[in-house]
């Protein structure tokens, strides 16, 4: 069975983008990780909770959170895939991206992929 994309949301992702994608498609599922008591945890960390649930990680951290995608994949370690959005981003374009990426595809395609949004 193919299931559309769930995400954990990165400690500082713009909430705004959460809301927009609510707003237009109730069904996308987010979880933020303050509310997953990932406040403060490394990006490690968030990706190794990702992986345990099943998440595809959005973040606005790109130098970092990249690292620890390629840390992890040089382990051995796997995660279900990392979306990442630059804050220079428009908001409209962020949601419009990664509601794109919810209706079009399914979780096991972006299974170890870094993807950029916009594509």
């Amino acid at each position: 069975m193919t299931t559309s994309p769930r995400f954990l949301a990165d400690h500082d992702f713009n909430e705004h983008i959460l809301a927009g994608c609510n707003r237009l498609e109730p069904l996308v599922e987010f979880v933020r990780a303050r509310h997953a008591g990932l406040r403060h945890a490394a990006d490690g960390n968030i990706l190794q909770y990702a992986e345990a649930h099943g998440l595809c990680v959005v973040s606005h951290d790109v130098n970092t959170m990249t690292a620890a995608a390629k840390a992890r994949l040089e382990r051995g370690q796997s995660f279900p895939g990392l979306f990442l959005v630059r804050q220079t981003v428009p908001v409209r374009v962020a949601i419009e991206s990664i509601l794109l990426v919810w209706s079009s595809s399914c979780q096991q395609e972006w299974r170890n992929l870094v993807a950029f949004l916009p594509f």
